[in-house]
């Protein structure tokens, strides 16, 4: 499994030398790009999550759940379930669906 990269011929590179070629494909992969523009970018990340944060913070996690499938996506765990299908997979463990687990205490 090659973790952080989203293509096979992928490797991390350096500002020193950040480009290369791999079947006359141009790679580039410098870690942590926004931490170059760090004012920017937090700026950036803030603009584009600020919506979530007050979704969630005027719904409540499980109002949010129900309306949003983008929230109900990021669900990982709730109520001492697994609710990551990845995660549930990789460990054998059965995934139950996450409107049953919103639904009581």
């Amino acid at each position: 499994m090659i973790r952080g990269g989203c293509f096979e011929t992928g490797h991390a590179t350096a500002h020193a030398e950040p480009a290369y070629i791999v079947d006359d494909i141009v790679h580039y992969r410098v870690a942590n790009m926004p931490g170059a523009v760090a004012r920017i970018s937090t700026f950036a990340l803030t603009n584009a999550t600020l919506p979530y944060t007050l979704r969630l913070a005027n719904l409540g996690w499980k109002e949010a759940l129900k309306a949003d499938t983008n929230f109900r996506n990021g669900l990982n765990v709730a109520n001492g379930h697994i609710t990551c299908p990845a995660v549930a997979e990789a460990l054998g463990v059965e995934l139950p669906l996450a409107e049953i687990l919103l639904q009581g205490e």
